[in-house]
């Protein structure tokens, strides 16, 4: 028999049950920080399995000396990484250094009168239409202090998201075994083995994923690289490794990549021709890179990409299409990853349902 206090225990046991689901929500977005850091030492670990097992294995590594290298070696990458730039950086500021404003001024006169003179547009004085907007007391100066501190707290975070990240990956990988060993404590006897075997297929198939990724981008960068160096870039090393980490992005991050090629291009050649120096190179390195896209799209990508997480092309287009229509980039970023594991879940606790087993059948 349901009675008044049936009824309000029930009421209160599910706003109890709202406010601890607030509670924990809300704990969780001021932690997001944390999250991120945990996810990417995550993710890191799982590149650098390969290696600590033959730390490991082959050379007898014990656990905090495999991991200590596999920090280092991550760290050097990084300062690697970082030194490739600045070559490029100071070149660029040389060239632009080296500009001819006046000849500059000149050229940009002569095609805003060719313009207006084809489409027979009246003469627009861009310097009293400025005056007279009176836009400059309009500016706020402060913007610029407040552009350099935000500078300075950014790279601020960024030094204490780098030290978090490379200390949470150090433990992730010393101590996995015994994290292993605690979830088989942790985790339900009903469920323990579904659950460590879908850990450990998801560890396989996504290690297997980052290094498809990073055999592809190494790919695209040698392409990059000799469509670069046919058209005499003098960064074309750095350039291409640039464009080709952009390929990480799938299907926008090439789009960005060749832009920001043909921008660094046609600022290396300042000085030249434009119309017989500057734009035909530009042009002819926009469609290298074109050309190095539709190979990568067409045999690279869906190649690489279904053979190490054992899904098929059109598979992987679509999450990865679908992902980014709803979560835009960062969506488009972990489609395939996290689709993976997904799967590799409904296997492992769905095994007999029909609609499963036909999405699952290549794992």
């Amino acid at each position: 028999m349901i009675t008044s206090k049936t009824i309000s225990n029930g009421i209160l046991r599910a706003l109890a049950t709202i406010l601890i689901i607030g509670i924990v929500l809300y704990f969780l977005y001021e932690i997001q920080t944390v999250i991120v850091y945990l996810c990417v030492s995550l993710l890191l670990c799982l590149i650098a399995n390969p290696l600590v097992q033959f730390l490991r294995q082959k050379l007898k590594f014990g656990n905090s000396l495999a991991a200590t290298m596999t920090i280092i070696l991550f760290v050097l990458l990084l300062t690697g990484f970082i030194f490739l730039f600045v070559p490029l950086i100071i070149s660029q500021a040389n060239n632009l250094a080296l500009l001819d404003t006046n000849q500059l001024q000149t050229q940009f006169m002569e095609t805003e009168q060719s313009i207006e003179a084809y489409f027979n547009i009246q003469h627009v004085d861009l310097n009293k239409v400025l005056r007279d907007s009176k836009i400059t007391s309009m500016l706020d100066f402060t913007y610029f202090t407040g552009f350099i501190n935000s500078i300075l707290n950014f790279l601020a975070d960024m030094g204490m998201g780098l030290v978090s990240v490379f200390f949470i990956t150090f433990f992730f990988i010393k101590d996995q075994d015994d994290f292993k060993n605690t979830a088989r404590k942790i985790l339900p006897d009903s469920n323990e083995d579904k659950i460590l075997n879908s850990i450990t297929k998801i560890n396989h198939f996504l290690t297997r994923y980052f290094i498809g990724l990073l055999l592809q981008l190494t790919v695209v960068f040698i392409l990059y690289l000799i469509v670069l160096l046919i058209f005499g870039n003098k960064n074309a090393f750095v350039i291409a490794f640039l464009c080709a980490i952009l390929n990480i992005i799938p299907y926008l991050g090439p789009i960005i990549g060749t832009v920001l090629a043909a921008l660094l291009t046609m600022i290396s050649l300042i000085g030249q021709d434009f119309q017989s120096e500057i734009l035909p190179t530009t042009i002819y390195v926009v469609i290298g890179f074109l050309l190095v896209q539709v190979i990568d799209n067409n045999i690279s990508q869906p190649i690489i990409s279904s053979k190490s997480v054992n899904s098929h092309p059109l598979e992987i287009f679509l999450i990865t299409l679908i992902s980014g229509i709803t979560f835009g980039i960062v969506g488009m970023i972990i489609a395939i990853p996290l689709f993976t594991m997904i799967k590799v879940i409904l296997k492992e606790f769905f095994p007999d349902n029909k609609v499963i087993s036909i999405l699952t059948e290549r794992i």
